[in-house]
């Protein structure tokens, strides 16, 4: 090997706590330093992990073993006219503020924006405006791709895969991130596409970009109850060009309020919203006042605003939620148990409730359900402070994805399998379907060496 390597450490975990061990690291340079270490690691049936920013929920970025390649280096970004092309490594941020700079943006807008680039591809990630973009994948027009023989791929959208695929039932939810996106007539970028850094190495990637709407109203807006804020939910999710629904409970808002005292002191849930507008005297501007009034929202105490300072401050407001959440599990000293589930649509509610009442049964104040309310897609925080309400966490998760897939559901809707969650899989799919997600991967790579544990469990 002539490419050097890097100290280990800083690569063996995710911010879900998850860690493992790695005997290298490599930070290569070019695509020729990296089919060395891929075909090095071929000859030598040396297990390679391809690590992410660090961001993931599922230990897909941590090694069992093995070595580590890390894109950091591929940090390129460059803007055209609806597109931007960038490395693997480039972080979300950067690419949101260079297309800003030229009056457009990333639809998707996954809510850690340390993010990288190839991170949010490998697990199709979703985040808030995915409610009305979709998730990452519908926005990749193009990827390269280094394979484990060390062929290199130039794929685009529209070419399909060249060998036989057995399409694989899924589930009627707007977002999926849960094994392999098997169907007919499929493209190499929806397969690469939510693949979790298993059937190859993306470098590069061609991403479509939206112009700049003409105005944006945005807006935290409060509720005495979940329900109040549910109904809200229902009415308000065919408005036009909405774009954005988030969901906050009330142990959200009380943990808020130690940095937020502005928040409504009855508000014991909120939404926050985005509305694409044609101009900020747009009559539709006139209708939210009405729209407050008959969902028995707070009037005159719930936040809206047009400046980009004013949506800067709701994603901070939404976004230091998961901050402080993050803060209380590593002071309990516990895991992360969280849920990444989705049902359809037309089960939102009643996912919510049930999620309300198993949380207040077992670990009451103990919990936040916060999220992608759009989508059906709210993630529950359990923050167990005993080793006993810790293992009953994980009985709960457990209960929970059961739950889910009876309604239909998926058990990754955004974050993916990962390493953490490959049982869960199983409870999704039959042994058939998931036998095809391993032909495919067995074909692309035959020696299961790359981001092995990754959705299939070693």
């Amino acid at each position: 090997m002539t490419v050097p390597s890097t100290s280990v450490d800083s690569y063996l975990e995710d911010s879900s706590g998850y860690r493992g061990e790695a005997e290298r690291v490599f930070l290569p340079s070019d695509v020729s330093e990296i089919r060395e270490i891929v075909l090095t690691c071929s000859s030598e049936r040396i297990p390679l992990t391809v690590a992410g920013a660090g961001t993931g929920l599922t230990g897909a970025r941590v090694p069992h073993g093995g070595w580590v390649i890390s894109l950091a280096k591929f940090r390129n970004i460059e803007i055209g006219l609806g597109t931007a092309r960038c490395g693997a490594g480039a972080l979300l941020s950067d690419l949101q503020r260079a297309a800003a700079s030229n009056g457009q943006f990333f639809g998707p807008n996954p809510t850690e924006s340390s993010a990288s680039i190839g991170g949010i591809i490998s697990t199709n990630a979703g985040g808030a405006r995915s409610f009305h973009y979709g998730a990452v994948r519908r926005h990749v027009l193009a990827l390269d791709v280094i394979l484990m023989d060390g062929q290199l791929l130039h794929v685009k959208r529209g070419d399909r895969v060249d060998f036989p695929v057995k399409p694989v039932r899924m589930p009627t939810t707007t977002k999926n991130s849960a094994g392999y996106y098997l169907r007919p007539g499929l493209e190499w970028v929806d397969l690469f596409s939510g693949s979790e850094g298993t059937l190859g190495i993306v470098t590069q990637a061609e991403l479509k970009l939206q112009p700049d709407p003409a105005a944006i109203l945005s807006g935290v807006v409060f509720f005495c109850t979940d329900d109040d804020a549910l109904s809200a939910v229902d009415a308000w999710r065919q408005l036009p060009e909405l774009r954005f629904l988030e969901f906050i409970d009330g142990n959200s808002l009380a943990i808020l309020r130690t940095r937020y005292p502005e928040i409504p002191k009855d508000g014991h849930a909120a939404l926050l919203i985005e509305q694409n507008l044609p101009s900020e005297d747009d009559p539709e501007v006139d209708l939210w006042a009405d729209r407050l009034q008959k969902q028995r929202a707070f009037e005159d105490e719930s936040w809206f605003g047009f400046t980009a300072a004013d949506r800067e401050r709701f994603r901070e407001f939404r976004h230091t939620l998961a901050l402080m959440v993050l803060e209380i599990v590593r002071h309990n000293g516990f895991p992360k148990f969280v849920t990444d589930f989705a049902v359809p649509l037309h089960r939102n509610r009643e996912l919510h409730e049930y999620y309300k009442r198993r949380c207040e049964e077992a670990m009451p104040g103990q919990y936040t359900i916060f999220g992608h309310v759009g989508d059906a897609n709210n993630h529950v925080n359990l923050l167990p402070r005993t080793t006993e309400q810790a293992k009953q966490s994980q009985e709960m998760l457990n209960e929970f994805a059961r739950f889910v897939v009876s309604m239909g559901g998926t058990v990754a809707a955004e974050h993916g399998i990962g390493k953490n969650k490959t049982d869960l899989l199983k409870l999704m799919y039959s042994a058939d379907e998931i036998e095809a997600m391993r032909d495919v991967k067995r074909r692309l790579d035959p020696a299961w060496l790359l981001g092995r544990g990754n959705i299939f469990a070693v």
